[in-house]
């Protein structure tokens, strides 16, 4: 059985999410992921069929095009927090904007080789975060901070939302003289941001 369908031509510009074929028929390559036996879009770009190797690809429709990869260093800022897991919102990937929206989850497991209790003594909601990409299962980005340069970057005060200067071990707000604890990297406060992610809102 072949499919006559329009995604089998190559050179289509297409965006994540979108049909490419079946795994009975093409192999999936670079830029594309399966799911439920079909093979999907993970990036904008064009698609490229071989019909003689039977593989399929995507390849980023600009060439500074970037995305969050197994074993890749990222950027983000914590979204929803719990106890034992915080959402990550990945603006960047090494030294690069990631080109799209991508999310990411930090699991209290991944945070470090000692025993963590909860994710409020690692990070807090709008801090942002250098980690490193363990998984990409199901199409969700896993996250670790467990090596000595990852960690929080910028912390926020949970009071009132100042930057949080670091204080030995600890981080104190300059506003309110609150004193917080986080799972700070070595270079906590030093890494250059672009687009003004950092804002003393």
């Amino acid at each position: 059985m072949t499919l006559k369908a329009p995604e089998q031509k190559s050179g289509h510009l297409v965006i994540p999410g979108e049909r490419l074929g079946v795994i009975e028929e093409f192999i999936p390559d670079s830029g594309t992921y399966v799911k439920d036996g079909v093979i999907y879009s993970k990036i904008v770009g064009h698609s490229l069929l071989d019909l003689q190797n039977r593989r399929v690809s995507v390849y980023p429709s600009i060439t500074s095009a970037v995305v969050p990869k197994v074993g890749t260093v990222v950027i983000g800022q914590i979204g929803n927090a719990q106890s034992d897991n915080v959402l990550v919102k990945i603006f960047r990937v090494g030294k690069k904007q990631v080109s799209g929206t991508f999310g990411g989850i930090l699991h209290v497991s991944d945070v470090s080789d000692r025993y963590v209790e909860s994710m409020g003594d690692v990070c807090k909601p709008g801090d942002i975060i250098r980690a490193k990409v363990i998984s990409e299962k199901n199409q969700i980005f896993h996250l670790s901070t467990n090596d000595k340069n990852l960690g929080v970057l910028y912390g926020f005060c949970s009071r009132d939302g100042t930057l949080l200067i670091q204080d030995h071990y600890d981080l104190k707000c300059s506003k309110c003289g609150n004193v917080e604890r986080r799972k700070m990297a070595p270079d906590y406060g030093k890494e250059s941001l672009y687009r003004g992610k950092i804002s003393e809102s």
